[in-house]
This record gives structure tokens, sequence and C-alpha cells, in this order.
């Protein structure tokens, strides 16, 4: 059943012990603490002033990913049991592992393109193993399947989340491929550039417009699934999850998810007051 397109849009994001979802005016978290109780809390969503750039492209995808990354400190205020998923057993680690290995293979492989797939394989490997085998992989299920119950049946479908796929088109794994390869792209034009300062400003703009570019690319395919390049980017998105980022989750962990969009429901529903 497709979703209802009059019900709220919520965005979330799987922390190692609970779950944090978002909507047009708060963000809402429910996290399991270290004595086995659920905590609950929620606040307001930090927004960046638009302006005009809110309608140009490339732009608009950077400020969107900036005011979803807002959310998270302001969360982990609001809310100081919750504890990211970097901070899972070997996640955090081998990230930076990869990241320093990722400098080395720079150094070492003369060949730009080989140095960009290099890259992009020791920035993508070592996390999406570790995320198999971790805890954040069956909360990230619990954000999905939370999040579609509530798009097919509104609060009365929370009750059964446990039916819904553990995959989501709106999952944030769809922006990987589009962010590497745009990224790739931008790198290899800033290694072009005369001098070492141009070049390292360069990375950070082909960054930037990476970002940007994915979130277009997101966005696109959300609104033309049928598509060729929706097909692919929705394809992508759906073997990361399926193969690595997402785990089964059990009862009590859906039970968690039911109660962090119960709460995003209370603050920023029908009836809400606006923060």
């Amino acid at each position: 059943m497709a979703p209802d397109s009059s019900r709220m849009r919520l965005g979330g994001m799987a922390l190692a012990n609970g779950l944090l979802v978002h909507g047009p005016g708060h963000w809402a978290a429910a996290v399991v603490d270290d004595a086995g109780r659920t905590i609950v809390a929620s606040g307001p969503r930090p927004r960046i002033a638009r302006g005009p750039l809110a309608r140009v492209p490339l732009a608009r995808g950077v400020i969107r990913m900036a005011e979803m990354l807002m959310v998270v400190p302001a969360a982990q205020r609001g809310l100081p049991e919750a504890r990211l998923a970097l901070e899972d057993g070997p996640i955090g680690p081998l990230m930076a592992g990869s990241m320093a290995a990722t400098l080395v293979a720079r150094r070492i492989i003369r060949s730009a393109l080989a140095q960009e797939a290099v890259a992009a394989a020791l920035a993508l490997g070592p996390a999406l193993v570790a995320l198999r085998s971790s805890d954040a992989a069956a909360w990230h299920a619990v954000e999905h399947k939370s999040i579609a119950a509530y798009e097919r049946a509104g609060a009365a479908g929370l009750a059964d989340n446990a039916a819904d796929p553990k995959e989501h088109d709106r999952c944030g794994s769809n922006l990987v491929v589009p962010l590497v390869l745009a990224t790739a792209a931008g790198n290899l034009v800033a290694r072009r550039l005369p001098t070492r300062r141009a070049r390292a400003l360069g990375r950070i703009v082909a960054m930037a417009i990476g970002i940007g570019a994915a979130v277009e690319a997101f966005a696109f395919a959300e609104r033309n699934p049928g598509t060729p390049v929706g097909r692919t980017i929705h394809a992508a998105g759906h073997a990361l999850q399926a193969g690595f980022v997402t785990r089964e989750p059990d009862a009590s962990q859906l039970a968690v998810g039911r109660a962090a969009v119960e709460e995003i429901l209370r603050v920023d529903g029908p009836g809400a007051v606006a923060p």
C-alpha cells in the first residue's frame, strides 16, 4: 500500500540504543538506558534561515543535510541517555582507521581514478561490515518499520510496525551512490587546479557540491521512482540496507520505535503547538 501523502513527513536516525525521529517542527527520541528503562524526550527542531537559497539547486541540498545533522546535538542535549551509532562497539575506530588508510592510499597510488575508487571502498567497506554486526542495524530497521507503519496507517499502524519492511525508499543509504560518484568527480576536477591551496579548497567545494547533488538525486528518485535513475538509486539503497545496515529487530526494540513515533506525533501532529 502506498503511503498516504496527507500524513506528516517523518525522517529518522538509528541510535546505538534507540531511535531519533524528526517531523516538520520537532525531534523526538526514545532510548533504552543502562537500567533497561525506555526514556522518551522531544524538543524543537533546529533550522537554518534559508532565504532565496531554498530555491537554488545544490545549495538547498546542503542546507537540508546540515539541518538534519543539527538535530543530533539537539537531541543529545535533550536526552543525555542517547548514544550515537558511532559509539557502538568498533564502528568509530573502524571509520577512523579507514580515514587514515585513505590518506595513505592517496599518497601511494598514482592513478587519480584509482585513488578515488580506493578511497570510496575504504570509506564504505569497514563501516558497512561493522554496522552489519552491531545493534545499530536492528535500530535502523526499527526506524524504517516504525515510519513505514505510520505512513501506511497513521498512528493506528504503529501497533503493527513489525509487519512493515525493514528497507525504506527514503533511507539515507540511497544517498551513498550519488554522493560517492559526485564527490569523486569533483575531486578529479580539483586535482587539475594549479596550486596545493587551490586543490584543497577545490576538494572542500567538491564535497559541498557532492552533498548537494546527492540530495537532489535522492529527491528526484523519490518523485520519479519509475525512471532509470530512480530505480538505480533505490536498488542500490535497498541492497545496502538488506545486506549490511538493517537487521530484524526484536519486540522490545519495536516497542521503543513506537514510543519515539508516538512522541513526534504528540508534539508535531494535528493540534500540536508550533515551536
